[in-house]
């Protein structure tokens, strides 16, 4: 191997220590980090060693990922879109929504909630009851059936580098095998017992969407999640992800506002006028609650 170069790549799937990368030629070689952490993402743009040994990796433009007390999973590196799918059955959390939402934010990346299974019409009324705080945010949110046509949401992934975030069973991977002909993502029917669905992408993937339906774009299906955690956000951080709250901040009577019980707030005031849904205002306790008490 003596005076073999060092080799170029990006990290399309990621198994715990080990990375599937795709070198600049095309081929497929798999790398390992020199130490016990695995600090890369799928999206990683790194280098190689010829025996195998990653040495580092590009600067990022972006890095989406969640922590708790304990630790931190990377989902996604160099990512410009996070796509939230969300589902009319299993049932969905919007405040991991909101949770996603503010990460992104914090990334900037831009965002798109897909409502899947909209072929479901009876549970349709609800789930979009569900989304309408975000819709009030100006959300994008699509409608599709994955099963049934998923092209409504090709137009927004040209020239993107996209990732599926969402709980398990909402059809991430269904969605996938449709937006990439031959990708071959494992799907599994749903537990209807415990309405939610099981994991089956266990890794995180990094596909090239066809250039005749998406030029320039690449899609990464990421393994279903049930929490996002943002450890890794200061409070200042936390709120400056509510986008809706910004045009407000430095407005409340006291300057470290909690907007909570303070006289004067002027979050709470656009909530009162309906210009903050409730509900988000929630979701804001709740995450601040947590980077607080550091509780998970």
């Amino acid at each position: 191997m003596s005076g073999a170069k060092n080799r170029h790549g990006t990290i399309v799937a990621a198994f715990g220590r080990h990375y599937e990368i795709e070198l600049a030629d095309g081929t497929l070689a798999t790398g390992y980090p020199r130490g016990k952490k695995s600090p890369f993402a799928v999206g990683d743009e790194v280098e190689l060693t010829p025996d195998g040994q990653i040495t580092g990796h590009a600067v990022r433009r972006s890095l989406l990922y969640r922590s708790d007390l304990y630790r931190q999973k990377l989902i996604a590196a160099n990512a410009t879109q996070l796509l939230l799918v969300v589902a009319t059955d299993p049932s969905f959390s919007d405040m991991l929504l909101s949770r996603a939402l503010v990460a992104a934010e914090h990334e900037g990346l831009s965002t798109t909630i897909v409502l899947n299974k909209s072929d479901l019409t009876a549970a349709l009324p609800s789930a979009r009851k569900l989304l309408a705080p975000f819709v009030a945010l100006g959300c994008r949110v699509v409608e599709l059936s994955a099963k049934l046509d998923a092209s409504p949401l090709l137009p927004l992934l040209v020239g993107e580098s996209s990732v599926l975030v969402g709980q398990s069973g909402m059809g991430k991977s269904t969605l996938t095998n449709a937006l990439v002909p031959g990708a071959a993502a494992p799907t599994r029917e749903l537990s209807t017992a415990l309405d939610s669905g099981k994991h089956t992408t266990t890794y995180a993937r990094l596909y090239k969407l066809p250039n005749d339906t998406c030029p320039g774009g690449t899609l990464i299906d990421s393994p279903g999640l049930q929490e996002f955690g943002l450890k890794h956000l200061t409070a200042q951080e936390i709120e400056f992800g509510f986008a809706e709250f910004r045009p407000f901040l430095g407005q409340c009577r006291f300057r470290d506002c909690q907007h909570d019980a303070e006289p004067g707030c002027a979050i709470k005031q656009a909530v009162a006028a309906g210009v903050i849904h409730p509900r988000r205002l929630d979701h804001f306790h709740q995450f601040i609650s947590e980077s607080r008490h550091g509780s998970h």
